[in-house]
C-alpha cells in the first residue's frame, strides 16, 4: 500500500469500525482493532496490494476473531447478563452509523446479542457475506479457509440467526411509535397499557455488569416484564430526566440526571408488539456513548 497512512486511515476508519463493532460489540475495542490494523500497515510489506481496504478488512477481521475467542471466556464469567456496548447513532460524527436505513438492524443491540449464539467463525462469515456483501470465495480468502467450508459455515449462520430474528420488523416510523408509547406509558404509570404494547413472551435483559443494580437473569412473560420495567420508572429520582435518543440505529429510551447518563433502554418490535428490551445501565459501557456517538 502506497497510499498515505493519514489519508488511508481517514478513508476507511469508519468502515472498518462499524465491522469490527458488529463482530465485538464493543466500541472501544473495535477502535483498538482498528488502530491496531493501522499500525500494522505501517510496517507490513505491502506495496503490491491492489486494495488497501480488503487488506485492512482482512487484517481486522482476524484481529477481531482472536479478540472474540478470549472474549468468550470473560463473558461466561460476567456479573449477570452481558449485552453489547450500546451507541448513539443520531448524533453529527457517531463513530458507528447505519449505512443506510436498511442496515439499522445489524446494529440493533438485539441482533448483535443474536450473533453472541455463533461461533467467532460463523459470526465473521455472516457478517462479511449478509452485512457488508463479500462473497464466499472473498470471505474463504479472507478468513483463509476453503470456499466450501465457508458456505457450511454460513449455512449454519444463517439458520441460528433466523431462529431468533423478528417475523416482521416494524419499519422505522412504527419503531418510534411504539417506542413513544412505550414512555407514555411509564411516565404515566399505566401498567396495563405498558403490558398491552409487550408481546406475551417478551423478555427483558439487563446489564449492570456487577456495577449498576440490574436483574441478575433475564425477565420473561408480559405481566412480569411489565411489572419490571414499571418498577424501576418508579425508583429513580426526581431529577432524572428521560429521553428519546437513537440507539444503535432505531428510536430508543436514554435516562441521566446531572451527573451523566445513567443507562438506556433499546426494544425490539415484532409486528405491532415488543418481543424484547435491553437495558444497559453499566457504566463502564455508558461512560463513551455521548463521546463517541
Amino acid at each position: 500500500m502506497k497510499n498515505d497512512p493519514a489519508a488511508l486511515y481517514s478513508e476507511h476508519r469508519s468502515f472498518l469500525i462499524g465491522l469490527a463493532y458488529r463482530m465485538l460489540g464493543s466500541v472501544a475495542e473495535a477502535e483498538d482493532a482498528v488502530q491496531e490494523a493501522f499500525v500494522r500497515a505501517q510496517s507490513a510489506p505491502t506495496d503490491d496490494v491492489a486494495s488497501p481496504r480488503a487488506w485492512l478488512a482482512t487484517v481486522v477481521t482476524r484481529i477481531c476473531l482472536d479478540q472474540l475467542r478470549s472474549a468468550r471466556v470473560r463473558r461466561e464469567q460476567y456479573t449477570g447478563d452481558w449485552l453489547p456496548e450500546p451507541v448513539r447513532t443520531d448524533l453529527p460524527g457517531a463513530v458507528v452509523q447505519p449505512r443506510d436505513p436498511e442496515d439499522a438492524e445489524s446494529l440493533s443491540l438485539a441482533f448483535l446479542l443474536l450473533l453472541e449464539r455463533l461461533s467467532p467463525l460463523e459470526r465473521a462469515v455472516f457478517l462479511l457475506h449478509e452485512v457488508f456483501d463479500y462473497s464466499h470465495a472473498e470471505v474463504a480468502a479472507i478468513l483463509e479457509r476453503d470456499e466450501v467450508a465457508v458456505r457450511q459455515l454460513m449455512s449454519r449462520a444463517r439458520a441460528h440467526v433466523k431462529e431468533g430474528r423478528p417475523r416482521f420488523p416494524a419499519d422505522p416510523d412504527r419503531h418510534r411509535e411504539l417506542v413513544m408509547r412505550f414512555a407514555m406509558a411509564i411516565g404515566q404509570g399505566d401498567l396495563g397499557g405498558l403490558q398491552s404494547l409487550l408481546a406475551k413472551d417478551v423478555v427483558a435483559r439487563s446489564d449492570g455488569g456487577g456495577r449498576a443494580k440490574a436483574a441478575r437473569r433475564a425477565v420473561h412473560g408480559d405481566d412480569r416484564v411489565a411489572r419490571f420495567v414499571m418498577g424501576l420508572s418508579r425508583k429513580a429520582s426526581a431529577d432524572v430526566k428521560f429521553e428519546l435518543m437513537e440507539i444503535n440505529g432505531r428510536t430508543g429510551i436514554g435516562w441521566s440526571n446531572a451527573g451523566g447518563l445513567l443507562g438506556v433502554l433499546a426494544l425490539t418490535v415484532d409486528g405491532d408488539r415488543v418481543v424484547e428490551i435491553d437495558l444497559v445501565v453499566n457504566p463502564s459501557k455508558l461512560s463513551g456513548i455521548s463521546a463517541r456517538g
